[in-house]
């Protein structure tokens, strides 16, 4: 028996029965390999057994389908509304905002121009009514918003603090900061205006995240390389400022935006941070 080469085994067994291949090939183990190897062979030639499967092609990577902006535009709503880990907070501060903004509407305040009193009857923070037993006025004037455009501008501010904050330092603290820095912004505002006011919006909140954001990048709980650092601090002392700055003119409660930042920065920030890990 000669199966020194494939071509030599192959004339060798072209010769031999059936029946000696079949032994062979169902006892090929007690053989070298090569002869197990040509018998199988020679029984596919002759058509006794089948031919083993050629191997698929691999199917060429197919392109993702692109995504349409109806889908966009249905992803960007569910991750603004829907409370979804590890967006909660943000998301449902937003939902409580925009419902009360729509309830408002729905009993026929103006969508765009309330009047002084429906915003009272709503919550807002009138010195006059907070500071002679309805101190609960410091917290709902947080979420009462005196038309479509400041509520807009508020709503966007938060959802677009709150990516970077609320994946970072949980919901909870996200929370007790926004709270904390709403009241005091909603206090400096009664302190301040001594001879009055009538006081909406979440901006004074917002400006606590602000701080709360200082204070996280400030003390490099929040984890980034030099460059990164310094870009994100640029960005939030701008936005800081261009708001304070612009609080200036129009009717535009910049004492409450104060009272936020400092509650962000003195307070709630450091009281965050000490319930923090390194790797923030």
């Amino acid at each position: 028996m000669d199966v020194s080469t494939p071509e030599a085994a192959a004339a060798y067994f072209a010769g031999r029965p059936d029946a000696e291949l079949l032994y062979l090939a169902q006892h090929a183990s007690h053989y070298p390999p090569a002869v197990g190897a040509a018998a199988v062979a020679e029984l596919q030639r002759r058509e006794l057994v089948p031919a083993a499967p050629t191997p698929a092609a691999p199917a060429p990577p197919q392109a993702a389908p692109s995504e349409t902006w109806g889908q966009l535009l249905r992803q960007l709503g569910k991750g603004l509304f829907w409370p979804s880990p590890p967006y909660v907070a943000v998301p449902l501060l937003i939902d409580l905002t925009v419902l009360v903004w729509v309830a408002m509407v729905l009993s026929g305040v103006s969508a765009t121009t309330p009047t002084g009193h429906e915003l009272a009857s709503w919550g807002s923070n009138v010195s006059t009514l907070t500071l002679h037993g309805q101190p609960w006025r410091l917290v709902t004037s947080l979420f009462v918003h005196g038309g479509l455009t400041h509520l807009l501008l508020n709503m966007i501010s938060l959802w677009l603090l709150g990516l970077m904050l609320e994946q970072r330092v949980g919901a909870w603290r996200l929370l007790a900061v926004y709270l904390a820095s709403g009241i005091a912004a909603s206090l400096a505002t009664v302190w301040y205006h001594s001879g009055g006011i009538n006081s909406t919006g979440a901006s004074g909140a917002i400006f606590g995240l602000y701080g709360f954001m200082l204070v996280l990048l400030l003390s490099k709980k929040m984890v980034l390389d030099k460059s990164d650092r310094r870009a994100m601090l640029g960005l939030v002392l701008y936005l800081v400022l261009s708001n304070l700055l612009s609080g200036l003119t129009g009717n535009i409660d910049n004492i409450a935006h104060v009272g936020g930042l400092l509650m962000g920065l003195l307070v709630a920030g450091p009281l965050a941070v000490f319930t923090m890990k390194r790797e923030v």
